[in-house]
């Protein structure tokens, strides 16, 4: 299984050219962000050409009607031939009933369209917490989520200890991540650099690896991964002066190139093994479910 990890736009700065340039030589394999308007749409689908660059495109439904909402924004993102789409769907103060009325459209929506749509795990939406989104996807075994457990939990105030059933489900039905790392009182640690967010780092790669395991056991070909750090108010800034406590655009880069080596370490760990089951066929059924040497789904995440 290949790994694909992109950058998002949220947040960068410079005119178009310059984004995607910057995000090319850093050695993305795509960009994540909102379909670009009209006025710049040529001139995006020529930069993603020209720098050999996948797109995943976004969307955000909202108005009166959400349905109509989202038909509109995967209609016009269509035309950019989006890799797959991360949707932040509907509102959190729904009813239950409402949500479901939602998603089974959203359904339909996909399976017309032939775009592949992944809502995001996000505060403000249906899927914000761990309970209301497995509740979804065992009422809809075609659901897929774009996996963001860092709003999980600020909502929860936890790393989660208590959701296990749950985070197994969404760990089933992820099809992309957002590789931010969050904490109990907020959605982003200020620089996942620094030894204090150590326990929470480990907490997110922990279900990451879970992912990456139940992915490839699917028999995916591609998995995906945004570092999606983000700028103020997600980035804490000094009081008065405003000013970032770390620079944004190292900490997107240092979490790619950590995510890339922790992959790649896993594949020589699973290319190991695999040859010490060949040698030992009596032990293949004990590693079966150990693809790739990382933990299995509804493990334990934290190490």
């Amino acid at each position: 299984m290949k790994l694909a990890v992109f950058k998002a736009l949220w947040g960068m700065n410079g005119t178009l050219d310059e984004q995607i340039k910057r995000i090319a030589d850093a050695g993305y394999a795509g960009v994540e962000t909102g379909a670009p308007g009209k006025d710049d749409a040529e001139k995006f689908k020529k930069l993603l050409k020209d720098h050999k660059l996948q797109f995943i495109a976004m969307a955000f439904t909202g108005g009166d009607d959400h349905v109509a909402s989202l038909k509109q924004q995967v209609e016009y993102a269509k035309t950019f031939a989006p890799l797959q789409m991360t949707v932040h769907s509907a509102r959190d103060g729904w009813s239950f009933e409402q949500q479901k009325s939602y998603f089974a459209q959203a359904l339909d929506v996909e399976k017309k369209s032939g775009v592949i749509l992944n809502h995001e795990t996000h505060r403000g939406r249906a899927m914000y917490t761990p309970w209301g989104t497995a509740a979804l996807l065992k009422e809809f075994p075609e659901l897929h989520i774009a996996a963001d457990f860092s709003h999980f939990c600020c909502v929860c105030e936890s790393l989660l200890h208590d959701q296990a059933e749950n985070i197994a489900l969404c760990v089933a039905r992820t099809r992309h991540v957002h590789g931010r790392v969050g904490h109990e009182e907020g959605p982003q640690v200020n620089d996942p650099r620094a030894p204090e967010w150590a326990p929470h780092v480990a907490a997110h790669e922990g279900w990451w690896d879970a992912i990456i395991a139940q992915r490839k056991k699917s028999g995916a070909a591609q998995f995906t991964f945004t570092p999606e750090f983000g700028p103020p108010n997600y980035m804490p800034t000094l009081p008065h002066t405003r000013q970032p406590v770390a620079d944004l655009w190292d900490v997107c880069l240092y979490m790619a190139e950590r995510f890339k080596g922790r992959y790649a370490s896993a594949r020589k760990r699973s290319r190991a093994d695999a040859r010490g089951v060949r040698g030992q066929g009596s032990e293949m059924g004990a590693r079966k479910g150990e693809s790739f040497g990382l933990r299995a789904v509804g493990r334990k995440s934290e190490r």
